[in-house]
């Protein structure tokens, strides 16, 4: 089973659920601010952290981000393989060691990540990077942003992708513990939920509807590389 942590009620899978559904791949969500969260990593076979606006130092006021930590930590021992998205990647990078803080501004909406020369080895930014329209193997493509904080990179840690805003987008650990800054997973009912109440709103919606068909494809084919891993379990 799929385990997918959702930390907010509006932050759910978006893309990535509906790839699971078309494949009937089985998964569960668990809403980890209503104190719903695996008892144990028994049977599951993949961890999906989600986003959320609190940070990762905020534990104190949001205990739910413990149990997502212990449970990345667990999955890291086991070698499940783990996919962090924007609060996500920075809870992977804390359990990594990395540390996590407010960045310098926040980075909103559709903007460019560039690989770096280990992401455009990596088989899993490289299914991200393949160009849809195109086949061509894109080194710098747009992605969809929504954060303030950033990390440092955990050591040990390959360094996937950049943006000429915060230089750590995406990391892989090990052979298949995946994070990303960016939200592959949002989609345009997502946005609109998300801005409905942002001066943003409708240039967001413009930019979205010219880029949004072309990303889910984009999304589309990395996790088609992320579910073939095998866990080690």
């Amino acid at each position: 089973m799929i385990a997918i942590l959702k930390h907010v009620p509006e932050e759910g899978p978006g893309s990535l659920e509906r790839y699971l559904i078309e494949r009937s791949l089985p998964y569960r969500i668990f809403e980890t601010l209503k104190g719903d969260a695996p008892s144990s990593l028994d049977g599951i076979t993949r961890v999906i952290l989600l986003g959320g606006p609190m940070g990762v130092y905020e534990r104190d006021r949001y205990p739910h981000l413990r149990c997502s930590l212990r449970l990345i930590e667990g999955a890291l021992r086991a070698e499940i393989p783990i996919l962090g998205i924007c609060l996500g990647s920075q809870l992977l990078a804390h359990a990594l060691g990395g540390r996590v803080y407010k960045g310098h501004g926040e980075e909103i909406g559709w903007r460019d990540i560039e690989l770096t020369q280990e992401g455009l080895e990596d088989p899993a930014l490289r299914a991200l990077a393949l160009n849809p329209l195109n086949g061509a193997v894109d080194r710098a493509f747009t992605v969809f942003h929504w954060h303030g904080d950033t990390f440092d990179l955990p050591k040990g840690a390959v360094h996937l992708a950049r943006s000429a805003s915060y230089p750590h987008q995406a990391f892989r650990y090990g052979k298949g513990a995946y994070a990303f800054q960016f939200h592959v997973e949002v989609t345009e009912v997502m946005i609109r939920q998300w801005f409905q109440d942002s001066p943003l709103l409708e240039i967001i919606l413009q930019e979205t509807a010219s880029r949004i068909h072309e990303y889910a494809r984009r999304a589309e084919q990395f996790y088609r590389y992320f579910f073939s891993l095998k866990p080690a379990l």
